[in-house]
Protein backbone atom coordinates (compact mmCIF):
# COMPACT_ATOMS: atom_id res chain seq x y z
CA UNK A 1 0.00 0.00 0.00
CA UNK A 2 2.83 2.55 0.69
CA UNK A 3 4.33 1.69 -2.68
CA UNK A 4 1.46 2.17 -4.31
CA UNK A 5 0.80 5.71 -2.68
CA UNK A 6 4.33 6.97 -3.06
CA UNK A 7 4.68 6.07 -6.78
CA UNK A 8 1.31 7.66 -7.81
CA UNK A 9 2.05 10.37 -5.76
CA UNK A 10 5.63 11.18 -7.27
CA UNK A 11 4.46 10.77 -10.58
CA UNK A 12 1.35 13.22 -9.55
CA UNK A 13 4.40 15.68 -8.70
CA UNK A 14 6.21 14.83 -11.58
CA UNK A 15 3.10 15.74 -13.89
CA UNK A 16 3.68 19.38 -12.74
CA UNK A 17 7.36 19.78 -14.60
CA UNK A 18 4.61 20.83 -17.68
CA UNK A 19 3.01 23.93 -16.44
CA UNK A 20 5.36 25.21 -18.81
CA UNK A 21 2.58 24.36 -20.98
CA UNK A 22 1.10 27.84 -20.30
CA UNK A 23 3.56 29.88 -21.86
CA UNK A 24 3.15 27.81 -25.48
CA UNK A 25 0.72 29.96 -26.50
CA UNK A 26 2.99 32.84 -26.53
CA UNK A 27 5.49 33.54 -29.79
CA UNK A 28 9.23 32.66 -29.04
CA UNK A 29 9.86 36.40 -29.74
CA UNK A 30 7.23 37.59 -27.72
CA UNK A 31 8.25 35.14 -24.54
CA UNK A 32 12.26 36.02 -25.14
CA UNK A 33 10.86 39.53 -24.10
CA UNK A 34 10.36 38.22 -20.37
CA UNK A 35 12.73 35.53 -19.99
CA UNK A 36 14.87 37.31 -18.38
CA UNK A 37 11.72 37.79 -15.32
CA UNK A 38 11.68 34.14 -15.65
CA UNK A 39 15.27 33.47 -14.69
CA UNK A 40 15.06 36.14 -12.36
CA UNK A 41 12.09 34.59 -10.36
CA UNK A 42 14.11 30.91 -10.88
CA UNK A 43 17.10 32.62 -8.94
CA UNK A 44 15.08 34.08 -6.08
CA UNK A 45 13.40 30.25 -6.20
CA UNK A 46 16.76 28.79 -5.70
CA UNK A 47 17.86 31.20 -3.35
CA UNK A 48 14.60 30.79 -1.09
CA UNK A 49 14.21 26.75 -1.84
CA UNK A 50 18.07 26.96 -0.27
CA UNK A 51 17.94 28.95 2.46
CA UNK A 52 14.40 28.87 3.56
CA UNK A 53 13.44 24.90 2.93
CA UNK A 54 16.22 22.62 2.25
CA UNK A 55 18.64 23.91 5.11
CA UNK A 56 16.16 24.73 8.00
CA UNK A 57 14.97 21.19 7.10
CA UNK A 58 18.60 19.80 7.74
CA UNK A 59 19.40 21.85 10.34
CA UNK A 60 16.08 20.94 12.33
CA UNK A 61 16.31 17.23 11.66
CA UNK A 62 20.09 16.64 12.18
CA UNK A 63 21.46 19.83 13.89
CA UNK A 64 23.86 22.66 12.55
CA UNK A 65 26.99 20.45 12.41
CA UNK A 66 30.28 20.64 10.95
CA UNK A 67 28.34 17.86 8.22
CA UNK A 68 25.95 19.57 6.96
CA UNK A 69 28.27 23.16 6.01
CA UNK A 70 30.94 20.40 4.97
CA UNK A 71 27.57 19.25 2.54
CA UNK A 72 26.80 22.40 1.80
CA UNK A 73 30.32 23.16 0.57
CA UNK A 74 30.64 20.15 -1.09
CA UNK A 75 27.11 20.78 -3.63
CA UNK A 76 29.08 24.51 -4.38
CA UNK A 77 32.37 22.57 -5.32
CA UNK A 78 30.60 19.57 -7.25
CA UNK A 79 28.33 21.98 -9.43
CA UNK A 80 31.58 23.72 -10.19
CA UNK A 81 33.57 20.78 -11.61
CA UNK A 82 30.67 19.80 -13.21
CA UNK A 83 29.56 22.96 -15.43
CA UNK A 84 33.69 23.30 -15.90
CA UNK A 85 33.14 20.15 -17.38
CA UNK A 86 30.20 21.04 -19.22
CA UNK A 87 32.52 23.80 -21.01
CA UNK A 88 35.52 22.25 -21.92
CA UNK A 89 32.91 19.89 -23.73
CA UNK A 90 30.94 22.70 -25.12
CA UNK A 91 30.97 24.54 -28.82
CA UNK A 92 33.42 27.55 -28.03
CA UNK A 93 33.53 28.51 -32.12
CA UNK A 94 31.92 32.10 -32.63
CA UNK A 95 29.57 30.35 -35.51
CA UNK A 96 28.18 28.23 -32.91
CA UNK A 97 24.99 30.54 -32.79
CA UNK A 98 22.71 28.02 -31.55
CA UNK A 99 24.55 25.59 -28.94
CA UNK A 100 22.79 25.50 -25.43
CA UNK A 101 24.34 27.30 -22.79
CA UNK A 102 25.87 25.81 -19.75
CA UNK A 103 23.58 27.25 -17.07
CA UNK A 104 20.96 25.39 -19.04
CA UNK A 105 22.26 22.46 -18.11
CA UNK A 106 23.29 23.18 -14.83
CA UNK A 107 19.47 23.94 -13.95
CA UNK A 108 18.92 20.08 -15.50
CA UNK A 109 21.23 18.86 -13.01
CA UNK A 110 20.01 20.92 -10.21
CA UNK A 111 17.01 20.22 -10.93
CA UNK A 112 17.49 16.88 -10.72
CA UNK A 113 18.85 16.16 -7.41
CA UNK A 114 15.82 18.06 -6.06
CA UNK A 115 13.57 16.08 -7.31
CA UNK A 116 15.12 13.13 -6.63
CA UNK A 117 15.03 14.49 -2.97
CA UNK A 118 11.79 15.42 -3.13
CA UNK A 119 10.82 11.56 -4.35
CA UNK A 120 13.04 10.37 -1.37
CA UNK A 121 10.86 12.97 1.31
CA UNK A 122 7.53 12.22 -0.40
CA UNK A 123 7.81 8.17 0.07
CA UNK A 124 9.89 8.33 3.76
CA UNK A 125 6.34 10.47 4.91
CA UNK A 126 4.05 7.62 3.76
CA UNK A 127 6.73 4.98 5.47
CA UNK A 128 5.38 7.43 8.77
CA UNK A 129 1.79 7.18 7.87
CA UNK A 130 -0.67 7.60 4.52
CA UNK A 131 -1.77 11.15 5.99
CA UNK A 132 1.43 12.71 6.17
CA UNK A 133 2.16 11.08 2.80
CA UNK A 134 -0.64 13.23 1.36
CA UNK A 135 -0.12 16.50 2.87
CA UNK A 136 3.76 15.88 1.72
CA UNK A 137 2.61 15.54 -1.42
CA UNK A 138 0.64 18.54 -1.85
CA UNK A 139 3.21 20.69 -0.03
CA UNK A 140 5.93 19.83 -2.57
CA UNK A 141 3.37 20.22 -5.52
CA UNK A 142 2.50 23.75 -4.75
CA UNK A 143 6.69 23.97 -4.33
CA UNK A 144 7.43 22.81 -7.14
CA UNK A 145 4.80 25.18 -9.67
CA UNK A 146 6.83 28.15 -9.29
CA UNK A 147 10.08 26.73 -9.39
CA UNK A 148 9.25 24.29 -12.73
CA UNK A 149 7.58 27.87 -13.98
CA UNK A 150 11.19 29.14 -13.24
CA UNK A 151 13.30 26.12 -14.34
CA UNK A 152 11.09 26.47 -17.82
CA UNK A 153 11.63 30.44 -18.78
CA UNK A 154 15.76 29.43 -17.56
CA UNK A 155 15.73 26.32 -20.46
CA UNK A 156 14.64 28.88 -23.27
CA UNK A 157 16.72 31.77 -22.10
CA UNK A 158 19.78 28.82 -22.45
CA UNK A 159 18.76 28.05 -26.19
CA UNK A 160 16.44 25.14 -25.52
CA UNK A 161 13.12 25.20 -27.70
CA UNK A 162 9.90 25.72 -25.99
CA UNK A 163 9.08 21.81 -26.82
CA UNK A 164 11.94 20.29 -25.42
CA UNK A 165 12.52 22.67 -22.47
CA UNK A 166 9.10 20.52 -21.29
CA UNK A 167 10.48 17.19 -22.79
CA UNK A 168 13.88 17.63 -20.58
CA UNK A 169 11.85 19.32 -17.39
CA UNK A 170 10.11 16.16 -17.50
CA UNK A 171 12.89 13.78 -18.16
CA UNK A 172 14.21 16.00 -14.41
CA UNK A 173 10.81 15.24 -13.13
CA UNK A 174 11.23 11.33 -12.96
CA UNK A 175 13.94 11.51 -10.84
CA UNK A 176 11.33 11.66 -8.10
CA UNK A 177 9.97 8.28 -8.96
CA UNK A 178 13.65 7.04 -8.76
CA UNK A 179 14.05 9.09 -5.50
CA UNK A 180 11.07 7.18 -4.12
CA UNK A 181 11.98 3.47 -5.34
CA UNK A 182 15.17 4.02 -3.61
CA UNK A 183 14.06 5.40 -0.43
CA UNK A 184 11.38 2.64 -0.19
CA UNK A 185 14.25 0.04 -0.94
CA UNK A 186 16.88 1.16 1.50
CA UNK A 187 14.75 3.03 4.10
CA UNK A 188 15.57 0.22 6.49
CA UNK A 189 19.38 -0.56 5.12
CA UNK A 190 20.98 3.24 5.36
CA UNK A 191 20.32 5.58 7.84
CA UNK A 192 20.28 9.95 7.65
CA UNK A 193 20.39 9.32 3.70
CA UNK A 194 18.56 13.01 3.49
CA UNK A 195 21.60 14.01 6.29
CA UNK A 196 24.02 14.25 3.03
CA UNK A 197 21.37 15.26 -0.26
CA UNK A 198 19.87 18.05 1.39
CA UNK A 199 22.69 20.69 1.92
CA UNK A 200 24.23 18.99 -0.92
CA UNK A 201 21.22 19.78 -2.97
CA UNK A 202 21.29 23.53 -0.97
CA UNK A 203 24.96 24.57 -2.51
CA UNK A 204 24.04 23.11 -5.63
CA UNK A 205 20.83 25.70 -6.06
CA UNK A 206 23.05 28.51 -4.15
CA UNK A 207 25.68 27.79 -6.94
CA UNK A 208 23.44 28.08 -9.72
CA UNK A 209 21.88 30.89 -8.79
CA UNK A 210 24.86 33.18 -7.66
CA UNK A 211 26.81 32.01 -10.39
CA UNK A 212 24.88 31.21 -13.17
CA UNK A 213 21.00 32.98 -13.18
CA UNK A 214 22.55 36.45 -11.48
CA UNK A 215 25.14 36.78 -13.66
CA UNK A 216 22.84 36.55 -16.63
CA UNK A 217 20.88 39.33 -15.07
CA UNK A 218 23.48 41.44 -14.92
CA UNK A 219 23.82 41.69 -18.77
CA UNK A 220 20.51 43.58 -18.66
CA UNK A 221 21.37 47.00 -17.79
CA UNK A 222 18.40 49.52 -17.69
CA UNK A 223 17.30 50.41 -14.81
CA UNK A 224 13.95 49.84 -15.21
CA UNK A 225 14.52 46.24 -16.53
CA UNK A 226 16.80 45.66 -13.67
CA UNK A 227 14.31 46.78 -10.89
CA UNK A 228 11.99 44.42 -12.44
CA UNK A 229 14.37 41.75 -12.04
CA UNK A 230 14.94 42.76 -8.65
CA UNK A 231 11.21 42.29 -7.84
CA UNK A 232 11.03 39.15 -9.32
CA UNK A 233 14.17 37.82 -7.50
CA UNK A 234 12.33 38.83 -4.69
CA UNK A 235 9.05 37.59 -5.67
CA UNK A 236 10.42 34.19 -5.78
CA UNK A 237 12.10 34.16 -2.41
CA UNK A 238 8.86 35.28 -1.20
CA UNK A 239 6.84 32.69 -2.73
CA UNK A 240 9.09 29.95 -0.96
CA UNK A 241 9.15 32.04 2.16
CA UNK A 242 4.99 31.63 1.97
CA UNK A 243 5.24 27.66 1.17
CA UNK A 244 6.83 27.62 4.46
CA UNK A 245 3.36 27.92 6.51
CA UNK A 246 1.87 25.03 3.93
CA UNK A 247 4.20 22.37 5.34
Amino acid sequence: MVWIHSITSVIIVSLISFVGILFLAFKLDTLKKFLLLLVSFSAGALIGGAFLHLLPEAVEEFGFTLNISLFFIFGIILFFIVEKFIHWHHCHDPECKHHIKSFAYMNLVGDGVHNLIDGAVIAGAYLVSIPLGITTTIAVILHEIPQEIGDFGVLIHGGFSKARALFMNFLTALTAILGAVITLLIASKIENLTMFLIPFTAGGFIYIAAADLIPELHKETFISKSVLQLIFIILGIAIMYGLKFLH
